[in-house]
């Protein structure tokens, strides 16, 4: 899924504008008037029922609805809405890590276009942007994907593997703060490209997908993400094994490590 925030006066203007224009399911979730940090409710102010004791509520309407909470935090907005949209429009987040269109004197932490308003925004320039960023990526939905292939109904088994940030290896070790991710541009998306396709060779295999998030990730977020399509378990897990070790020996991809005691890339070390 592509994520676009867009922050500042006209906010919700500019996104009428761009949906339009955006192939598949869009999704736009606005920040609520009075969450200071974002960490609330993602959603709008609805009139959805919400008693005291209830975290979450929904109210469904015929082809409608709304929910109103606190305790969803914008990622966990955007990781639901992943496996069933294709993109998500954020309005008013400027604290969001991911490119964002600043209009009029609003700021925002990852500023990609700026314009004095929304009339002023070019909206080829922002679909070009969209386009161009690193997409929000779940393992729900690279499951949902490969569900929905054509050759599905050939496959009874389903198998993933996850790789995440992992804190210590030993009692002894010094505590993993983040990791920084680089690809080597172009070259490493061919290069899993070309790993899918030949796994999906496979007799049995009917999908592949693999998917590495780039950029700074904490302690326990995830990294890497494998999936497989099969006719059965044994040629599923099989391959997932071999699709995440031709992935680490194969896609040029970069690690810095950032413990309490350091800072290296994890390729200096080898």
């Amino acid at each position: 899924m592509q994520v676009l925030g867009v922050v500042g006066a006209g906010a919700s203007t500019l996104c009428e504008r761009v949906a339009p224009h955006l192939d598949g399911r869009v999704a736009v979730v606005e920040r609520r008037a009075g969450d200071a940090d974002g960490d609330s409710s993602a959603a709008p102010e609805t009139d959805a029922n919400h008693p005291d004791g209830v975290d979450t509520a929904y109210a469904l309407g015929d082809g409608s609805w709304s929910a109103a909470g606190g305790d969803r935090s914008l990622d966990d907005v955007l990781d639901d809405l992943a496996p069933t949209y294709d993109h998500a429009l954020l309005v008013g987040f400027p604290d969001a890590a991911f490119p964002t269109v600043a209009l009029g004197d609003a700021t925002a932490s990852n500023v990609a276009l700026d314009a004095a308003d929304a009339d002023a925004v070019d909206v080829e320039s922002v679909l070009e942007t969209i386009a161009d960023a690193e997409p929000h990526v779940t393992l729900e939905a690279l499951v949902e994907q490969v569900k929905a292939s054509p050759r599905a109904d050939r496959a009874g088994a389903i198998a993933t593997f996850t790789g995440r940030v992992r804190t210590k290896d030993g009692e002894e070790d010094p505590e993993t703060l983040e990791l920084t991710f680089e690809k080597y541009e172009g070259v490493a998306e061919e290069r899993m490209r070309e790993i899918e396709s030949e796994l999906m060779e496979r007799d049995g295999v009917q999908e592949v997908v693999c998917f590495h998030r780039t950029g700074t990730l904490q302690s326990g977020e995830d990294i890497v993400f494998v999936v497989v399509l099969a006719g059965h378990r044994e040629e599923a897990f099989e391959t997932v094994s071999d699709g995440i070790n031709r992935l680490k020996d194969e896609v040029p991809i970069f690690k810095r490590e950032t413990t309490v005691e350091e800072d290296f890339w994890v390729h200096d070390r080898q």
